[in-house]
Parts: structure tokens; C-alpha cells; sequence
């Protein structure tokens, strides 16, 4: 983040009058943690840069093994060529990310004695050996009920665009030509083949990968037309033995992206929490979806993001400049401004038997925003020998245990463990009976 070269005391004192304004309207706050995708283990993020029936997805590769065991199978509604596909930028990932990610502020409560009193807003074969082999391979293909509808590479994938006639040949047809496809996997297969979906399947091009000189598989962008605005998530739950977490970062011209066949609610937010949380935020979120997520159920997906791009409040990353956007899909921009861009992130945790359809899409005109956002209020801790100080001081205990309370709820954590870690105030330190009693 840049910083203009403005003595500090003059940022205080502008962060002063803007946060205790009477009618102050914006969020305010410190930025000080965020609840990205590395709280969870092998998360899936998806790009899908949406307007109208134009589509482009950008798909984060983060296999964990060898790169030449790597598969990735995704129904697509249409047959893609070659131009229709690229290699993205694994940056614009974590950029959005950090974008989007909850957060945690501060703030810090000022003199009682100073200012009325007042509470924040809560290598691939030569090309000659492949054409004699075709021959005879598609006689085997078409015993299968399969057809290479095109193949091509893209940087170090070698991609095909398959259709089927069922799926236990498209299961066999994968795994006999190298492609380790679990056991199991035509049960999920067949929903696809009955909508007459496409299959994008790609593997890793070994030489072309370590020439690359890259150390990581890069993301798999593709572009396509389609009245179909939805994801495929039951192929990831082949053989998966507990909840998967899949973030969905929407871009669209027009404002939110909502899930039409689940329902979607906010992450909690806009809690005042206590200030210890602040060295253990990310133990914090996580303790908190998981609860909220055991209380919807299990079979919600959770908003923890909205916003135009072209500001945030408070920032936990930088907007993505338009260079950036386009390399994250966005492909009606035609200024330098990211003004008509407006992100949704959705939260999945899901699996095979609370989610047994795919996520369907729709585009709205909402752009309310919308942040999952955890306050620390800090207590003021100098001289206070006024009324309102000596009030503003028995009350502190109170709103202590109130934030203990919130912890507790939002995450299960037990309350007497959370009381242990809270400040002492006077009220604490001296019981009212050492007044009278020796």
C-alpha cells in the first residue's frame, strides 16, 4: 500500500474526526490481519469473469504431487479450441485474495476526559508417429463412446476436448490413456453426458514444463460462450474423505453473483470481538466458519466478500488495477478505470451428500457491499480523572465480558478459557469490599 508523505499526527488527527463524526457512514478502522486461503489446506480457487452469456474461468492448479501423475477433468457446455484457452497468472490469484479475504481492524478508543464518548458502528511424440496412430486409436475410441473433438497444448499442458456416450467408456477411455482418474469417477461422470457437456481434460506436458523453468503449475484459463452459468464441483468429491473448501471469486459489470440453487448466507460479521484475537486471527476464522457452517447445516455457501473494485474500507490489499483485471478475465473493459467491475467471493465447504448438484450462477443489479469484518476495540489507557472517565472505566468490564460472549458463540471456544485472556480492569484489581474491610 502507498503512503503519501503525511506527518503522522496529521493522519491521526483526520482518522480521529472521520471515525467520531456523528454521521461517519464508512467502516473505518485499522487494517491489521486477514482470513485468506492459507488458513485451509489444498483450497480450490476459481476465477469466473462473467457478462451476459460470455464466460472466462480461470482455474488455480494446486496439486500436491508429482506433476506427471496431474489430471484435470472439467465439463464445459461447449467444445473449446485452441484460442479459447491460455495459461493465467497465478499472482492475479493471490491478488484477489488478499483483495477479498475477511479482516480484522482496530480500534482505539480515545480520551473520556478528551471527547465525548462515543462506540464505532459496529514431451510430446512427433506429429507423424501420432497421425499413424490415430487410425486405429479412434477405432478403440468409438468402442467406448468417445470422441476427441480437439486436442492441442497450451504452455505445458497438452489439452483435449472430449465427448462421450457414457461414462463408464469415458472412464475407461481416460485411464488407458494415462490419466490417473479415480475409482468411482463414472458415477459422476454421467449427469454431464446427459446434458451433452463437453469434457476439458489436460495434462502435464513434461518437457515443455521443465522448460518453463517454472516450479509450480500455473493456472488454466478458458473463454466460452453459454446461457450456463455454473460450476462443476461433484468431479472434485471423487474418493474425498471429508469437507473440501472451494473459494468463487465472481466478477461482473453489473453488481453480485448469487447461487440459485443453495442458499447463500453472510459470513458473520461486524463482531467486536476480543483484543487478543488479534495473535490468533486466523485460528479465530476458522473456529468461526466452522461453527457457522455446522449451525446452516452444512449445506450453505457463505458470502465473505462484495464490493465494487474500484475502492475498499477498509483495504486489506490494493484494488486490482486494469492491467491486472484483464489478466484475472475481466474483458469489457474499455477505459482505464475498474469502476464496472464488481467482485463476489463465496465461501463452499462441501460435500457429496450436502452438495449433490453442481453451483448454478445468476447476475444481479446488487451492488450493496459487503465485508466479513472483526473488530478490536482497544481501551484507553491513560489518566482518566473525570466523571465521564471514572464511568467510561466500570463500563469497561461489562463490554469485556460482553466481547468474551461473542468469541465464545462465534467460535465454541470455552468462555472461561477466553475470560482468562481478557485485560483487567481497576474494577478487577480491587473488589469493592477492600474499601471497608482490612
Amino acid at each position: 500500500m502507498k503512503l503519501f508523505r503525511i506527518p503522522i499526527a496529521l493522519i491521526l488527527t483526520l482518522l480521529a474526526f472521520i471515525c467520531f463524526a456523528p454521521k461517519a457512514e464508512a467502516f473505518c478502522g485499522f487494517y491489521v490481519a486477514k482470513a485468506d486461503t492459507k488458513l485451509y489446506n489444498q483450497a480450490s480457487q476459481v476465477i469466473i469473469a462473467r457478462d451476459a452469456s460470455r464466460t472466462i474461468l480461470t482455474m488455480a492448479n494446486d496439486y500436491q504431487g508429482d506433476v506427471k501423475d496431474f489430471a484435470l477433468v472439467v465439463p464445459v457446455p461447449v467444445v473449446l479450441q485452441q484460442e479459447q484457452v491460455r495459461v493465467g497468472d497465478s499472482k492475479i490469484m493471490e491478488r484477489l485474495d488478499a483483495f477479498s479475504a475477511p479482516r480484522l481492524v482496530e480500534y482505539f478508543d480515545p480520551n473520556p476526559c478528551a471527547i465525548p464518548p462515543f462506540a464505532p458502528s459496529s514431451e510430446a511424440a512427433p506429429m507423424g508417429d501420432i497421425r499413424r496412430l490415430e487410425s486405429n486409436q479412434s477405432r478403440r475410441d468409438r468402442a467406448l463412446g468417445v470422441t476427441v473433438e480437439s486436442r492441442f497444448s497450451v504452455g505445458e499442458y497438452d489439452i483435449l476436448i472430449l465427448s462421450a456416450r457414457e461414462s463408464n467408456g469415458l472412464q475407461i477411455w481416460l485411464q488407458r490413456n494415462g490419466y490417473k482418474i479415480p475409482a468411482g469417477a463414472s458415477q459422476l461422470l454421467q449427469p454431464y453426458i446427459r446434458q451433452n457437456m463437453k469434457f476439458f481434460v489436460a495434462k502435464v506436458n513434461l518437457a515443455a514444463f521443465q522448460k518453463s523453468g517454472y516450479q509450480y503449475l500455473r493456472p488454466l484459463q478458458i473463454a466460452y460462450e453459454s446461457s450456463k452459468f455454473m460450476l462443476p464441483i461433484r468431479l472434485g468429491m471423487v474418493n474425498a474423505n471429508t469437507a473440501q473448501d472451494l473459494i468463487v471469486y465472481i466478477l461482473s459489470p453489473k453488481g453480485q453473483a448469487e447461487i440459485t440453487n443453495y442458499r447463500t448466507v453472510k459470513v458473520p460479521s461486524d463482531a467486536e470481538i476480543p483484543v487478543f484475537v488479534k495473535n490468533q486471527f486466523g485460528d479465530f476464522y476458522k473456529a468461526m466458519f466452522a461453527t457457522a457452517y455446522t449451525q446452516e447445516g452444512k449445506k450453505v455457501a457463505f458470502l465473505e466478500y462484495a464490493w465494487d473494485m474500484s475502492n475498499c474500507d477498509p483495504c486489506s490489499a490494493e484494488p486490482l488495477n486494469p492491467e491486472e483485471l484483464r489478466k484475472a478475465g475481466v474483458f469489457w473493459l474499455n477505459t482505464n478505470q475498474a469502476s464496472n467491475v464488481f467482485i463476489t467471493r463465496i465461501h463452499v465447504r462441501y460435500t457429496r451428500d450436502k452438495f449433490p448438484e453442481d453451483l448454478m450462477f445468476q447476475e444481479t443489479s446488487n451492488r450493496q457491499n459487503f465485508q466479513g469484518r472483526y473488530i478490536l476495540r482497544h481501551a484507553f489507557e491513560g489518566e482518566t480523572n473525570c466523571p465521564a472517565g471514572q464511568q467510561y472505566k466500570r463500563a469497561l468490564a461489562t463490554r469485556f465480558e460482553q466481547e468474551a460472549q461473542t468469541l465464545a458463540k462465534l467460535t465454541g471456544w470455552n468462555i472461561n478459557d477466553i475470560r482468562k485472556k481478557l485485560p483487567v480492569t481497576q474494577t478487577q484489581q480491587t473488589p469493592f469490599w477492600r474499601n471497608i474491610w482490612p
